[in-house]
């Protein structure tokens, strides 16, 4: 019933909301667009206390340093953004391309200032990177983006795409990686959610300066390292490391036959 119930809401929120920051995307500037954002943002982590019991807390706020930062987080719910998101003010985030095959919504990213890139990554994935991002990087906004590309279940990982470094080395910004086990209450994209205390921990920012393979080995590190200790605190099971998986675009060119 709580499933049900935090749907219906889902998509009466995101629908009614949707339409709403369409609309004020006519108006000049990005402010109009951004209040409604962030009222259906908070919207949607009431509705996850409310109808599903999810309730959200957060650690390591002393950790967050001043200013411009990217945020590099371990992405297992289709409700980390909406919780991330909730903790700023103004925050641009890293979102694929699928977003903008939904009526209106192209026109919505773009006017928030999200940076959107070819999911498939690549060359087009990563100018797209540098030049939005450098627009988020000069208004000194936080930058949200998720290494791994896709949604992991609880207990796999992906492989952490570059994307990330190439913005943390341009840039010449902080990056604060965020843990999660909100995936064991609301896995994925599924119907289903359980109730419980999800916890979202700001980990201590990695300094800039570091090379590809030191950095993309010390975010993978952290991140997967808190993330397993959080499931298991919320599990009472024992921590586990997660297990790296293909992505779905690289387990289909495992399948295809070579010609």
């Amino acid at each position: 019933m709580r499933s049900f119930s935090f749907n219906v809401a889902y998509w009466i929120l995101s629908i009614g909301y949707a339409s709403a920051a369409a609309f004020a995307a006519l108006a000049p500037g990005r402010d109009a667009t951004s209040w409604i954002i962030r009222r259906y943002v908070k919207r949607m982590v009431q509705a996850m206390r409310v109808f599903a019991g999810i309730r959200i807390q957060y650690r390591g706020d002393d950790r967050l340093p001043e200013g411009a930062f990217i945020i590099a987080s371990k992405h297992q719910s289709w409700g980390d953004g909406f919780a991330t998101y909730d903790r700023f003010e103004d925050l641009a985030f890293v979102t694929g391309d699928h977003l903008e095959k939904f009526p209106l919504l192209g026109t919505v990213l773009k006017k928030l200032g999200a940076i959107v890139v070819n999911s498939c990554g690549g060359r087009e994935a990563r100018d797209s990177l540098k030049h939005r991002g450098a627009d988020a990087h000069r208004e000194g906004r936080r930058i949200l983006i998720f290494p791994e590309g896709h949604l992991a279940k609880i207990g796999e990982k992906y492989r952490y795409r570059s994307g990330v470094w190439h913005m943390y080395r341009d840039f010449d910004m902080l990056v604060v990686p965020l843990a999660t086990n909100l995936g064991l209450f609301w896995p994925e994209e599924k119907y289903e959610k359980h109730p419980g205390v999800a916890t979202l921990e700001f980990l201590e920012p990695i300094p800039t300066g570091l090379d590809k393979a030191e950095f993309l080995q010390r975010l993978e590190a952290v991140i997967e390292g808190k993330t397993a200790e959080l499931v298991a605190e919320a599990t009472g099971q024992p921590v586990t490391p997660a297990v790296q998986v293909l992505t779905p675009d690289e387990a289909k060119k495992a399948q295809t036959p070579a010609v």
